[in-house]
């Protein structure tokens, strides 16, 4: 994990009580997603109960730490003093999870990046918020030492 961000940044709120679970996860360094304790299907984006089976009382469970980009943009329009441009927003398919377990993040600049490009999460410790809880971020970047393997020429 990185020490605490020197630059100014936009703290998510990390005590919502929907995605509370994820931040606490992160802080230890682990990307999870919520799974249903009754049928074992991960449920994603953060619901109080199982779209499957409707049980409720969900788990944070560890999901992998890598993915393939599933699609992306170059945000190039500053909507925030605190964003600057350019970066590039990508959705991520999480590795070895069902369809439909994707992450959004983002990567400075305009990076090379199309649909199957491999990408790794590592942690980004932003200090703690004005409560004192510790807000840490995953942030994605590209895997080079699996990028280089991968096949190109394959947008999507």
């Amino acid at each position: 994990m990185s020490a605490p961000a020197a630059v100014e940044r936009l703290l998510p709120t990390v005590i919502d009580r929907a995605s509370r679970g994820f931040f606490d996860e992160a802080a230890e360094g682990r990307l999870s997603v919520l799974t249903c304790t009754s049928c074992g299907r991960r449920i994603h984006l953060p619901r109080p109960r199982c779209v499957y089976c409707g049980a409720t009382g969900p788990v944070w469970q560890p999901v992998a730490r890598t993915g393939t980009v599933y699609a992306h943009t170059v945000v190039e329009h500053q909507v925030h003093p605190l964003f600057p441009v350019p970066y590039t927003v990508v959705v991520v398919d999480v590795d070895g999870e069902e369809a439909g377990v994707r992450m959004i993040g983002n990567l400075p600049g305009r990076v090379d990046v199309r649909a199957g490009t491999p990408v790794v999460c590592d942690f980004e410790d932003l200090g703690h918020d004005a409560h004192g809880n510790p807000v840490v971020l995953p942030v994605w970047r590209v895997d080079t030492e699996h990028a280089a393997a991968a096949p190109s020429g394959q947008d999507q």
